[in-house]
C-alpha cells in the first residue's frame, strides 16, 4: 500500500484539529460575551467591569437616547441578534411584546427578583412581567428655581400656563410626557387613544406654547441650573441631581398626579447570548448593586433591599422616593398602538409653532 497519502491525509487532519483547538478559545470567549444596549448615562462604567471579574462575560456597550431610536436599531439588527439586552420604557415594553421581538424570562435564573418592589410589578404593560424586570423608575413633575419663584405657588400642571412664565419655561423634549400633562389636566387617560381627546391636548399645549423656551430631555437638570428657564417639567431623578448641585431648585408633584414610568431590562428575541442576559440581569438586582447603580445614575430604584441601604436623606427624599400617595394619583404609560402616529403628527405641529 502506498503510505503518502496516508500521510498526507493524517497530516491534513493533524492541521485541522490544530485549526479547531485553535479557534475554540476565540468561540468560547463569544459565547461569554453580553450585547448591551442602553439609555445614555444610565449605567455606571464600575458596574460593568465588575459583572466581568466576577462572571468573565465580556459587556459590548453601547446607548441610544430615546425610545423610538431603540425600537428602530433593534429591528434593523433583528435578523442578525444584535443585541442581548436592552432596557426599554413600559410603554414601549407593550409595543415589543406586541411585535413578537422579546423572549419570555426564566425566572428561575434571577432569585433576586425577590428584591423588587410589589408596586412595581404586574403593571398593564406586562402582566406577570413575563418579559420584564423593572431596572429604574421615575415621575415626571415640576422644578421651580425658588431663587425667582415662590414653589408655594406652583401646585398643579396648570400653573405652567401662567402668562408671567412666558419664554421662561421648559418641557421634556418627550411627545408622551408632554401630551400627558395636557391629557391629565383635562382628566383623560395619559394613555389616551382617542383622536378628539389627542386633539384637545395638542390645543390646549399650543396656548402653552408661548411660555415654553426650550425642549429638553436629555440633562433638563442643565438647563434648570444654568438659569436658562426658572420652571419646568423634569423627571424626579434630574430633579434630584439639580437639587445636590442647587439647593434652591425644588421639585413639585403636581395635586393631579406625576407622570410614572418604568425602565425595564428585556432580553430580545434574537439575543444570541441569552444565558448571559439573565445572569446581568440577576447581577443588576443584587442589593448593593443596585444602590451603587441608584446612587450613580440619580434615578428611583425599584430594589427594595438596595434602598434600605440608601442613605436616610436619599430613601427618604420625596423627590427621588415619591410616597405613596403620590403613586395612587399618578398613572404609568401603556403603548398607544395605532393613536401613535396621531401623536407624532401634532407633535411636530407643537415643536415647530411659535
Amino acid at each position: 500500500m502506498n503510505r503518502l497519502p496516508t500521510l498526507a491525509r493524517l497530516g491534513a487532519l493533524l492541521l485541522a484539529l490544530l485549526s479547531s483547538l485553535a479557534c475554540a478559545p476565540a468561540r468560547a470567549a463569544d459565547e461569554r460575551t453580553l450585547v448591551l444596549y442602553n439609555w445614555a448615562e444610565y449605567m455606571p462604567r464600575p458596574v460593568l467591569k465588575q459583572f466581568t471579574k466576577e462572571t468573565g462575560i465580556k459587556v459590548r456597550y453601547s446607548t441610544y437616547d430615546n425610545n423610538e431610536a431603540m425600537f428602530a436599531k433593534l429591528k434593523a439588527v433583528e435578523a442578525s441578534g444584535g443585541y442581548d439586552l436592552v432596557v426599554p420604557s413600559s410603554y414601549y415594553v407593550t409595543r415589543m411584546r406586541a411585535a413578537g421581538m422579546l423572549q419570555p424570562l426564566d425566572k428561575n435564573r434571577l432569585p433576586n427578583l425577590k428584591n423588587l418592589d410589589p408596586r412595581l410589578l404586574d403593571k398593564p404593560y406586562d402582566p406577570g412581567n413575563a418579559y420584564s424586570v423593572p431596572y429604574l423608575w421615575g415621575a415626571s413633575g415640576i422644578a421651580v428655581d425658588s431663587a425667582r419663584i415662590d414653589p408655594a405657588t406652583v401646585t398643579s400642571w396648570a400653573d405652567l400656563w401662567k402668562p408671567e412664565y412666558r419664554g421662561r419655561l421648559m418641557l421634556l423634549d418627550d411627545l408622551r410626557e408632554v401630551f400627558g400633562i395636557a391629557l391629565k389636566l383635562d382628566g383623560r387617560s395619559i394613555n389616551s387613544r382617542d383622536p378628539d381627546e389627542i386633539r384637545a391636548a395638542y390645543e390646549k399645549l399650543l396656548e402653552l406654547r408661548p411660555n415654553v423656551k426650550v425642549f429638553n430631555a436629555e440633562s433638563p437638570k442643565s438647563v434648570l441650573l444654568s438659569g436658562e428657564v426658572r420652571i419646568g417639567q423634569i423627571y424626579n431623578g434630574e430633579a434630584w441631581m439639580a437639587e445636590q448641585a442647587n439647593p434652591k431648585i425644588r421639585f413639585v408633584i403636581p395635586k393631579e398626579g406625576p407622570l410614572l414610568w418604568v425602565d425595564n431590562l428585556v432580553i430580545p428575541k434574537s439575543a444570541r447570548h441569552v444565558e448571559e442576559a439573565h445572569a446581568f440581569i440577576d447581577f443588576v438586582l443584587r442589593p448593593e448593586i443596585a444602590k451603587q447603580i441608584a446612587e450613580e445614575v440619580g434615578y428611583t430604584t425599584p430594589n427594595l433591599a438596595a434602598r434600605a441601604l440608601l442613605a436616610k436623606k436619599v430613601r427618604d427624599s420625596r423627590t427621588a422616593y415619591p410616597s405613596d400617595a403620590d403613586l395612587e394619583r399618578g398613572e404609568f404609560q401603556t403603548d398607544v398602538g395605532d393613536a401613535l402616529p396621531l401623536y407624532e403628527q401634532y407633535w411636530s405641529k407643537l415643536k415647530a409653532a411659535r
